[in-house]
């Protein structure tokens, strides 16, 4: 499954969740002076009051470095808001203890212990740590961030919960598997067993199906309160403090999905360091048999989310463009903006059952994708591996990249149903992104086509370079990641003659 990043780079995309270094920083966002007042708050005099207590000192102090942006003063109402100076010292980001197991020990107790157990243990710290991370990230999203955007109404309850999910019920989920690593845990340092607790309370994990099939909502939601000054100016100075270690809002957010992925990893880990005849061995691999299944549900439920999500915003200017395919469409393959011959941005949606072309929208601030020409079922669809200047692109953006009248990374996509005519040649950026697109295309059309089924003859291929029209055009294309699962792919037919103009 592929689909696109917002910077137009195509990103494989897999049904398998990704690890995602949720540690890379945030890149500060260039700031201009602001000359807005502030509209007073009695009641709220220092945003520390907001935050609950929590044993992370630098969001305490968070709240009095920038107590006077949400401050009214009675006596001097028009003083403007004091803005972000970027001359000040920047504040260090706070770190994390990154001590090792070995590093708790002293120098006579690592001496009682096989080089091959220490690394046992240490992999079933980072077990531990982990969580005690994760426990702390998530309380910081909930005290640092939506406690204190709910009290000073910079979201309502409503958005906030839509973007932060039900945070306190995974808390305690996460605390309970601490406590039973704790218990397990010898006055040594050293664990013995942990195969049958992780056993246990691995299912549990299944809670987050809902979360991470609500983060694409998620994440354009809050990218859309983004363009509130209010919610900006909030979050930037969260950005700008020690507590966050540099990472933005949506990071946090992350860190679930990105800890998920992780537990196969670690258990992996811990049985590559067990020895054969040790209790925990077979239960560390049904661990890992169990933690896969949690994963697959969990991409599976995630995957129709996205699908529903992106068929819900297409926009039909006639019902007949409507196809019943549809609504049988489960999963989203990859999707992204190219360009078609007469120079057009298009988003292109690969659905399992159609192949959906449609145009960027905006409706009341809402992003649509009104469908462009009627969506090809992809048992109908033909594609064509088009090579460099095999075609010239037309349209109003001729020569304004390139010196080059040849066009490049290009593609074309046709149905075999006669009734519809239809033909794209769309371009791509660079010979990667093509390569991607051709690769799910081929995988999708295997599905309805078997491997050898005869399609619809290509003409000459001097046929179709007569009606050449000189351009150079250079697309975006972004795509989110390649199905993992996917079939190998299939030889297609050769190019076809000019496309149909839209």
């Amino acid at each position: 499954m592929v689909a696109y990043d917002e910077l137009g780079s195509l990103v494989p995309i897999k049904r398998t969740l990704q690890v995602i270094d949720y540690q890379n920083q945030a890149n500060k966002e260039s700031e201009e002076p602001s000359t807005k007042r502030v509209r007073p708050l009695g009641r709220v005099t220092s945003l520390a009051n907001l935050i609950s207590p929590v044993k992370n000192g630098a969001v305490r102090r968070f709240g009095q470095t920038i107590q006077a942006s949400f401050r009214g003063d009675g006596k001097s109402p028009g003083v403007p808001q004091k803005p972000c100076s970027k001359a000040a010292a920047p504040t260090p980001p706070k770190r994390r203890n990154s001590m090792l197991w070995s590093e708790t020990l002293d120098v006579h107790q690592k001496g009682t212990f096989s080089t091959k157990e220490i690394k046992r243990q240490e992999a079933i710290f980072e077990l531990y740590r982990g969580e005690q991370d994760l426990i702390e990230d998530l309380q910081l999203a909930r005290k640092a961030y939506h406690d204190p955007m709910l009290k000073l109404s910079i979201m309502s309850e409503e958005e906030l919960t839509h973007i932060f999910g039900n945070l306190d019920a995974y808390i305690p989920l996460h605390e309970d598997f601490l406590a039973q690593l704790t218990k397990a845990t010898a006055p040594d340092g050293t664990v013995g067993r942990i195969g049958q607790i992780v056993v246990d309370w691995l299912p549990r994990l299944n809670a987050y199906k809902n979360y991470c099939s609500n983060q694409l909502a998620a994440k354009a939601l809050l990218d859309q309160k983004k363009q509130d000054p209010r919610v900006q100016d909030f979050l930037q100075r969260c950005l700008e403090s020690p507590f966050s270690r540099k990472l933005d809002l949506w990071s946090f957010l992350d860190i679930p999905r990105s800890r998920l992925v992780k537990y196969p990893l670690l258990l992996k880990e811990i049985l590559r360091h067990t020895a054969a005849e040790h209790p925990d061995a077979a239960s560390l691999e049904e661990a890992i048999t169990i933690m896969q299944g949690v994963l697959s549900d969990i991409n599976m439920k995630k995957g129709e989310s996205e699908c529903q999500y992106y068929i819900d915003k297409l926009e039909y200017l006639d019902d007949k463009q409507r196809d019943p395919l549809i609504e049988q469409c489960k999963s989203l393959l990859c999707h992204g903006e190219l360009r078609n011959k007469s120079g057009t941005k298009l988003h292109v949606f690969l659905f399992t059952e159609l192949l959906v072309l449609t145009r960027p929208v905006t409706r009341n601030e809402r992003q649509c994708f009104q469908v462009y020409r009627q969506p090809i079922p992809v048992h109908d669809l033909l594609l064509d591996d088009l090579q460099d200047g095999d075609v010239r692109m037309g349209g109003s953006f001729r020569g304004a990249f390139s010196n080059s009248d040849k066009a490049k990374n290009i593609f074309r996509v046709r149905s075999q149903d006669p009734s519809q005519a239809q033909s794209h040649t769309l371009q791509v950026n660079d010979v990667f992104h093509k390569q991607q697109w051709l690769n799910c295309l081929r995988s999708a059309i295997s599905v309805h086509r078997p491997l050898g089924e005869p399609s619809a003859p290509s003409p000459p291929a001097s046929d179709a370079r007569s009606k050449r029209r000189p351009s150079s055009i250079s697309a975006i294309v972004h795509m989110e990641e390649a199905d993992e699962n996917c079939l190998r792919p299939t030889s297609q037919s050769q190019a076809r003659k000019e496309e149909n103009p839209p």
